[in-house]
Formats: structure tokens, sequence, C-alpha cells
């Protein structure tokens, strides 16, 4: 693990500890490129730290705070988020500095004695409420809750003095924090890490976004990721769009297969074909070989799909269901799917596909499904050409 030191202002401090080391993220999200802890410092006549790190970056996260503290002792720490990767070194902090006061809000509270027990007595609680402000000085911090986005207890803070949003989960990437960071490699990772663990939220991201629009925000410090600067439009784009369930992509099409001995997968292929002679944007996706967060992603990105997928004991091959159930988990609508199926005697994954589909929101499913036995022949082109000529309409 490394530190990196994000100066945001001449007040404020970005601690980032690059975990390299972790190979799951949750215990389910794979990180090939690591994950950033991040907390920031506020000097003012009042000094705040802004949370803390996960349990596993905190010998490195506690020398990197108290080598820019020098000696001197927080008057502060406010807690945006009790999930462990953010919350997980409070009480090791509280005991280093006992006389800092830590802040947070009712459910803020109850939650961390869930975790450490007693460690934050009672005299040096400070709760807040919706709207509430602390002065540090110059600075002064506004805190605006944000229950389910993406835990009940969940706030963000801003600096009116820097037009600084401290914003939580919201914005995290996943990914190391380094120099370079842009809003081009920004994307991928942040769409994967928001609707893999946001998504589920919408509304109350939609809600959040309203009360930031009346606010002027110079930078965003989340709580995993590079700070963003600079023109904040396309980040905030693409937040309203992903916690709307809009598509980025309306006509791009995902082609998700789940193929026991690979014929349907070549099936999929050959429909994938088809879809781009006609013009179509088209990602294809084995959901044997891939994890299922980067098909969630993708499936959101996309605003079509057709998926694939082989009858197995007469239910659904378990990498297009545990998809499915990802898909609805997280509140999937808003798209149009078509369905190929196959089945060597008694073929049901079209029905059982249709049928999960039909318990997501505003899913159209097209009238034509392909229904292949055991592997494609040139019989079951014609339907798959009309599926393709409708899926493209549509």
């Amino acid at each position: 693990m490394n530190v990196y030191k994000t100066r945001v202002s001449d007040a404020i401090l970005g601690i980032s500890v690059n975990d390299t080391e972790i190979d799951l993220f949750e215990s389910q999200y794979p990180v090939p490129g690591g994950v950033s802890y991040n907390s920031y410092l506020i000097r003012d006549e009042k000094t705040a730290v802004m949370d803390t790190a996960d349990p596993r970056a905190g010998d490195v996260w506690m020398e990197a705070l108290e080598a820019e503290l020098a000696g001197q002792a927080p008057d502060y720490l406010v807690v945006s988020h009790v999930e462990p990767d953010h919350a997980g070194s409070v009480a090791r902090l509280a005991a280093r500095y006992p006389d800092m006061q830590v802040v947070g809000n009712a459910k803020t509270f109850a939650y961390l004695e869930n975790f450490f027990p007693g460690a934050i007595a009672a005299g040096r609680r400070v709760t807040v409420k919706d709207g509430d402000t602390l002065c540090l000085g110059s600075h002064t911090l506004h805190f605006v809750f944000a229950p389910m986005v993406h835990w009940p207890e969940v706030m963000v803070s801003y600096e009116e003095k820097e037009k600084v949003l401290f914003s939580a989960d919201g914005f995290g990437r996943f990914g190391v924090v380094a120099e370079g960071d842009s809003f081009a490699n920004w994307v991928d990772d942040s769409r994967r890490y928001f609707l893999n663990i946001v998504g589920k939220y919408g509304p109350q991201v939609q809600a959040l976004l309203k009360k930031a629009a009346g606010l002027e925000i110079s930078r965003i410090c989340p709580l995993h990721g590079p700070v963003l600067t600079g023109d904040l439009a396309p980040y905030l784009s693409l937040y309203d769009t992903w916690s709307s369930y809009k598509p980025e992509d309306p006509a791009a099409i995902l082609v998700a297969s789940a193929s026991i001995h690979g014929h349907t997968r070549e099936a999929a292929h050959r429909m994938a074909e088809k879809l781009r002679a006609a013009g179509a944007s088209v990602t294809e996706m084995d959901l044997t070989r891939t994890d299922v967060s980067y098909a969630v992603a993708e499936a959101f990105r996309c605003g079509k799909m057709v998926l694939a997928c082989a009858t197995y004991d007469g239910f659904l091959f378990p990498p297009m269901e545990a998809f499915l159930t990802h898909l609805k988990t997280k509140n999937f609508q808003n798209r149009t799917a078509g369905l190929l199926e196959n089945g060597m005697w008694a073929p049901m994954a079209g029905k059982l596909m249709g049928a999960a589909l039909a318990g997501m929101k505003n899913i159209t499913v097209c009238e034509h499904t392909v229904s292949i036995r055991g592997a494609a022949h040139p019989c079951d082109e014609a339907p798959m050409d009309a599926l393709v000529s409708e899926i493209i309409a549509r």
C-alpha cells in the first residue's frame, strides 16, 4: 500500500491510501486496479479530519495523518459514512486523540456503537441534523443528509468558502489515485462502482443531485478515487443518467451469453455479427468468464441487450440466472431485450428469461425469440434475422 496526497486547497489536504493488495472489494467485486481509501484534513482555527480508512490500511493511514498533524491533535473527526472501508479506523483515531470530538448524525452513532461498542463516549459526540453547520474558523461545513446513498446514515458536507463537496461514496471510483487522473479514465471504473454498489438507490441519488444543484461546487472530494476538479458537468451528467436509469448509449446492444459447451456462445456471436452488419454498436460478454459486475455495468450503459442462455436441468444456466438477479437487485429498467435460448429436448431458457425480465420495470421483450436445439443450424438464420431486425428497429 502507498499514500497519495492531493492538495485540494491551501487549507484542505486529501490523504489517500492506495490498496493494490485487495482482490475483491466488498468481497465480491474484482478490483484489478486496486482501490483507494480517502480521507481529508482541513486546517483552520479548528482542525477537522474528514473520515478515516479501512482497517487494512489503518497503519499506513495513521502514519500519514500523524505526519501531517505534526503533533497537533485534531479538534473534530467528521464521519460521513460508517461502512468499514471508511469508518474502520474511527475507534483507533478516537483512542489516539481522546479530546477529539466526533461529528455525525444520530444514525451514525448508533451504527458506530454496533462496530465499536463504547469507543465514542456520549460527551465526545457532536450530533448534527440535516442542514446544520460546523464552523472551523474561516471554513464552515454544511451537512446535507443523503440517506440510502447507500446506507441510511450517509451525509455529505459542503465547505462554503472553498466550495468543496465532500461527497461520501458519491462520485467514487474503483482504482487507485495517481497523477494524470482525468474524466476519460474515470468513467468505466466509476460506472461499475456506482451501478453495482449504489445503483439500486437511483431516486435517493436524484434527490441528492437536486440538493447539489443549488450549490456552487468547485471540487468534489469522494471517499474512493480522485478529487474531481475543472469542468464538473460531465461527471454530474453521468450521475444523472445512471441514477435515472437511462442508457448512456440508447442504440448500443449488449449480447450476453451463458453457454455450457460453447454452442450457445457461438450462436450469440453469430447474432452479434448480424447486429454489427446492421450497423449496431455491440459488446459481447461471456457470462461464464466475465465477472457479473462488468456485465451489469455494460447492461446499464446500453439501451438494448440480447440474452442467450442454455437450459440447465429445466432452469436457467446459473451464470445467466445470477446476471438477471443482479440486474433486478440494482433496479434495472427502461431497456429492450431480445432472447435466444438453447435446449436439446425441453428448452425453457427463453420462458424463464422472459419471466425474470417481467419482474423488472419497463423492460420491452422482443416478440421474436430464437430457439436452437444443441447448436445453431441454417434453419436458425431466419429467426435470428427477424430478431435482429426487431431489436434494431425498437
